[in-house]
């Protein structure tokens, strides 16, 4: 068990240091080459440390700033979430600031779409890649990971209404072509996001089968959610079927189909994605 925490905390880590330096070489590269606006804690920062430089003549670093304005999304992660969740978030937050800091500059195009679009992927990717291993980037992740703990519904989308404000902000102060362009950012990210991350999606399963019994003990077993059991009719030979319904998590998906096929090889098995559920559904806890 040492030896397997060991390898896991040793994996967390290089996630950590990979995400930071993701997130820098994009702030320094696409975000500061398109004068993009990227929303969120870092948006905010990066709009303050603009802003301060073209009115007040001060230029401020971007590491204190950004930690400052995370202080509140962090003590929202400390008191509901989990406080390693949120202990290796701060290290994300941190790394990544000071080396945006340190990191030097690099323009790889100038063409602002193409930055916008690439721009967001990279970002959704580093984002991501933190999520699916317990830890995120700070800022407006706290507040959706709050809120979908909350409902039990996706809402990462929340990311995308909040930032509007900050960008319209940035529009009035910088221009509304920075700020139509921060848009297309944000939109290829939360994208990005859904595909890479689908802890808060769920799929509906519909499964005949010969063994329902032990279809649903090792649905249980791998994702600790239960099925219901129905009687049914096959209506081309009127012979009696059993059919297994289950809603899980997207993620677990492709786990449990190949669990599936290896109890009953003769199941079939339709997957419907889930709009919104409303009762128990559990959802794993952050440490």
């Amino acid at each position: 068990m040492n030896s397997k925490n060991a390898v896991n905390n040793l994996r967390l880590l290089v996630v950590i240091v990979v995400s930071s330096l993701l997130l820098a070489i994009n702030m320094n590269t696409f975000v500061s080459t398109g004068g993009l606006v990227p929303g969120g804690a870092t948006g905010l920062s990066l709009l303050i440390k603009r802003s301060l430089a073209k009115f007040a003549g001060l230029s401020l670093p971007f590491t204190p700033l950004n930690l400052a304005i995370n202080a509140i999304p962090v003590y929202i992660g400390f008191r509901f979430i989990g406080k390693k969740f949120t202990g290796t978030s701060l290290m994300v937050i941190a790394l990544s600031s000071v080396l945006t800091d340190l990191l030097p500059s690099y323009v790889i195009t100038y063409d602002t779409l193409l930055i916008s679009i690439f721009g967001g992927i990279l970002n959704g990717v580093a984002i991501s890649l933190c999520l699916k291993n317990d830890t995120t980037t700070g800022g407006t992740d706290f507040i959706s990971i709050y809120i979908s703990e909350k409902t039990g519904r996706d809402s990462f989308n929340v990311i995308l209404g909040i930032n509007v404000v900050i960008l319209v902000i940035a529009g009035l102060l910088f221009g509304w072509d920075k700020a139509l362009y921060s848009i297309i950012f944000q939109f290829a990210t939360t994208e990005v996001e859904h595909m890479m991350y689908r802890n808060y999606q769920q799929v509906t399963l519909l499964i005949i089968t010969k063994v329902p019994d032990q279809i649903c003990e090792m649905i249980y077993s791998q994702t600790d959610h239960g099925g219901t059991i129905i009687d049914g009719i096959g209506s081309h030979e009127k012979n009696p079927r059993k059919i297994v319904y289950s809603v899980i998590g997207a993620a677990e998906k492709d786990t449990v189909i190949k669990q599936i096929k290896q109890a009953d090889p003769c199941a079939f098995c339709n997957v419907i994605r889930t709009e919104r559920i409303a009762g128990k559904f559990h959802l794993q806890p952050h440490s």
